[in-house]
């Protein structure tokens, strides 16, 4: 693609790019704070409903999966919405915005919620062009203190981290399969947590329980809307956001029955439970990535049930 101009600046604020190779900011603050705000009202409107037409314009990725599925899931046992509603208010919002060339364009926004408790929301906006709104892919809840610094130059702006840097621990791009292969298999490559060894335990202890066999698989997911997104820390590593997919499949012994899942995987599953379960996941995670080698740390993971099977 030729390169025609860098770029004009709108009454409104929004840059507009002409051409792909121009290292520019993703968006300017003013436009990043619009798009939170749009994108809070959208997720407020469609949890009251449970009709998840009306966040789809702002939703893509992993989080476009689970809140899909969450919201399908609600509307078929509650057809008149959800009872249960409390709007979500985000307040205290900090925008990280990577300066860089080329698409998808995209920056985080770390704010307060009033849910969750003390965690923050980090929320990762991206879209492929000009024409499209700012959507979210990734949303996860990290605790304050394991929020990281980032390296940001002069202006403010944020260093993008390739998927297949060299100077971390593990490039982005492979992040997600190291995490499946982790998961499966174990080993050295992430730190002791909630999201790794103690998740890898919880599994085994289910696995064995009398009578019912549980079977996992875990896949990467990085394509498309589903890219892992890296941002440059103080220190030289990175803040990883990236996706896995998740299967977890329940048999029951001969004479037995598999335990009557509550009804909202009911609501998201096809076939009759006789003898198995078989449920997908999807999940997001965001995780620090060193400089150099050491060990990954996951630091938040958001995971939705998608779909079940029954058999």
């Amino acid at each position: 693609m030729l390169l025609v101009a860098a770029l004009s600046v709108a009454t409104s604020g929004c840059v507009v790019v002409h051409g792909e190779r121009e290292v520019l900011p993703a968006t300017t603050r003013g436009e990043a704070a619009k798009a939170l705000q749009q994108f809070t009202t959208a997720y407020n409107k469609a949890d009251e409903a449970y009709d998840s037409s009306l966040d789809a314009k702002y939703t893509t990725g992993p989080l476009g999966d689970i809140d899909k599925a969450r919201l399908t899931a609600g509307k078929a046992n509650n057809p008149e919405g959800n009872p249960s509603h409390t709007p979500l208010k985000l307040s205290d919002a900090k925008f990280t915005i990577p300066k860089k060339a080329g698409w998808p364009r995209w920056f985080l926004a770390d704010a307060a919620g009033n849910k969750g408790g003390e965690a923050r929301w980090l929320l990762v906006f991206t879209r492929d062009s000009l024409d499209e709104p700012w959507q979210v892919a990734y949303l996860t809840l990290v605790d304050p203190d394991e929020i990281p610094r980032f390296k940001t130059d002069k202006d403010g702006w944020a260093e993008a981290v390739p998927a297949n840097a060299t100077d971390v621990t593990v490039a982005p791009g492979e992040l997600s399969q190291k995490y499946a292969t982790y998961l499966k298999d174990g080993g050295d490559a992430f730190a002791v947590g909630p999201h790794t060894s103690a998740w890898r335990a919880l599994r085994k202890k289910r696995s064995e329980r009398p009578g019912l066999a549980t079977q996992y698989i875990d896949e990467p997911v990085t394509n498309g809307d589903y890219r892992p997104l890296a941002l440059r820390t103080e220190d030289g590593g990175a803040l990883v956001f990236f996706t896995t997919r998740h299967f977890e499949k329940q048999t029951a012994a001969a004479g037995a029955t598999v335990p009557t899942p509550n009804k909202d995987v009911l609501a998201l599953t096809t076939g009759e439970i006789r003898q198995s379960l078989t449920m997908q996941f999807i999940s997001n995670e965001v995780a620090l990535d060193p400089a150099g080698d050491g060990e990954v740390e996951v630091l938040g993971r958001i995971q939705g049930l998608v779909s079940a099977k029954g058999e």
